[in-house]
């Protein structure tokens, strides 16, 4: 990688770090949902360019994510306060979940085409769910959503580093020729260690104590780790559908939008899924 190359990505690394922690920290429920949406809605007009929609289908799109996601903001019948209501987060995730077991594996396998309303209806199940479930971890607490994301930006930097070292097996050479078994194993182990750490460091309002929340903890974990791999290679098909490189070129040295969250994506609304189901409100 050049050198302008580099200074270019570390500096877009940076400023969004540092954005996103400000943003996270010192927003309130509310507007950290619109910032999210803003960012969610960047990456949706990616989606709509990767699926070929027309400038109208283009629009349609992006309206019924942006006004379902207002409508449950702000609309009386939603309840949103301080967080949604626990009903609000179960259907929005568990769709997404849903979709993320039962859908996308078999459209990986598949090879399915993304062009039209299929991949306008993934689209919205999807963008849709994860930005319920960041919204919904914030409201519990902001250092929540660090401890989310961080599953991720931890299985993808042992992946990286496993499958340099070890990697020997592709895992889709067809999606992503980079990636193999080793990286992904890799991965899970990272994660796994990564679980015991913050069932012993972090507080019980974030983290349930005991040996049993710290087995299932180490089972989880790794789990939601498996899924942001789907979540990877499934941005990667839809990119190799579409002919490109890149989601898009709105950040400088890192593409798109849907290339840094592609594997958010995927594993936020099992987070959020978990910590609705076992985790108190703190602070509403």
């Amino acid at each position: 990688m050049a050198a302008s190359s580099l200074s270019r990505r570390v500096a877009t690394a940076l400023v969004l770090v540092a954005l996103v922690l400000a943003a996270l920290f010192a927003l309130p429920p509310a507007g950290w949902a619109l910032a999210v949406l803003v960012f969610v809605l960047l990456g949706a007009l990616e989606w709509s360019r990767l699926c070929a929609l027309s400038p109208a289908g283009r629009l349609a799109f992006l309206s019924v994510i942006a006004l379902a996601a207002l409508a449950l903001l702000y609309a009386p019948a939603a309840g949103f306060a301080h967080g949604f209501p626990d009903a609000v987060v179960y259907v929005a995730c568990g769709a997404g979940a849903a979709f993320w077991l039962a859908v996308a594996p078999r459209w990986l396998a598949a090879g399915w085409p993304f062009a039209g309303m299929a991949g306008a209806a993934a689209g919205v199940i999807v963008l849709l769910a994860a930005w319920v479930a960041i919204v919904a971890l914030h409201a519990r607490s902001p250092w929540l959503v660090l401890a989310a994301m961080a599953i991720v930006w931890i299985a993808d930097i042992a992946a990286y580093f496993a499958g340099r070292r070890f990697g020997r097996r592709k895992l889709a050479p067809a999606i992503s020729p980079g990636k193999t078994w080793e990286g992904v194993w890799g991965a899970l182990g990272a994660v796994a260690v990564y679980a015991l750490v913050l069932a012993a460091a972090a507080p019980a309002a974030m983290v349930p104590a005991g040996p049993a929340a710290t087995l299932a903890l180490v089972a989880f974990l790794p789990l939601v780790a498996a899924i942001s791999v789907v979540g990877d290679l499934y941005e990667s098909l839809l990119k190799r559908q579409a002919g490109v490189k890149d989601s898009g070129a709105l950040l400088p040295g890192h593409g798109g939008v849907l290339d840094r969250v592609d594997a958010l994506l995927a594993a936020m609304p099992f987070a959020a899924l978990a910590a609705t189901a076992f985790l108190p409100r703190s602070g509403a």
